[in-house]
């Protein structure tokens, strides 16, 4: 081969090289059985919020403007008055730019559960989310144990006893 072919050849592997250990490194997704990640989020309040510990947590990425999320709404407020009682809590992080259309739609739908911003989408994309609805059902340890893409009917019988039977569970140490 000819030297000049060579050391083209050569400079382009440099510069791949060189170029992938600049590029960010890809975000891995998560998933069922996996540790779920750190959150730092404003509530309405503008208070920074993260993921409560030691409960059993539906969290949920959704937007005012996405139909679907919209209509599952209202079984995740029945499923939280059923058992906030007994360790369950709901974290609903908002991927919509206005935060006024989030205080808004929290209003009219009377979302009693934690409500959090996250007005760029990059919580979101962490944990792998660039569809709405997409829910992460998190064991009192912090271990993701379903994740759900889609809108979900929390009251349907099989979520509701599988949230009892992770309330049953001993927190792991």
């Amino acid at each position: 081969m000819n030297k000049r072919i060579l050391a083209a050849l050569a400079m382009l592997v440099v510069v791949a090289v060189a170029l992938s250990t600049l590029m960010p490194e890809a975000v891995k997704p998560v998933r069922a059985g996996d540790m779920t990640k750190p959150i730092s989020l404003p509530d309405l309040q503008d208070k920074l919020q993260g993921l409560p510990e030691g409960k059993v947590v539906l969290l949920n990425f959704w937007a005012t403007w996405c139909p679907p999320c919209r209509k599952e709404i209202p079984s995740m407020v029945k499923i939280y008055d059923k058992f906030k009682e007994k360790g369950f809590e709901i974290v609903a992080v908002s991927v919509d730019k206005s935060r006024d259309d989030v205080v808004k739609f929290v209003k009219e739908q009377k979302m009693n559960f934690m409500v959090l911003h996250d007005v760029n989408s990059s919580t979101a994309q962490q944990y792998g989310v660039f569809r709405y609805p997409e829910s992460f059902i998190i064991d009192r340890s912090g271990k993701v144990r379903q994740h759900l893409n889609g809108a979900v009917e929390w009251m349907e019988p099989e979520f509701v006893d599988y949230i009892e039977k992770l309330l049953a569970e001993p927190v792991a140490k």
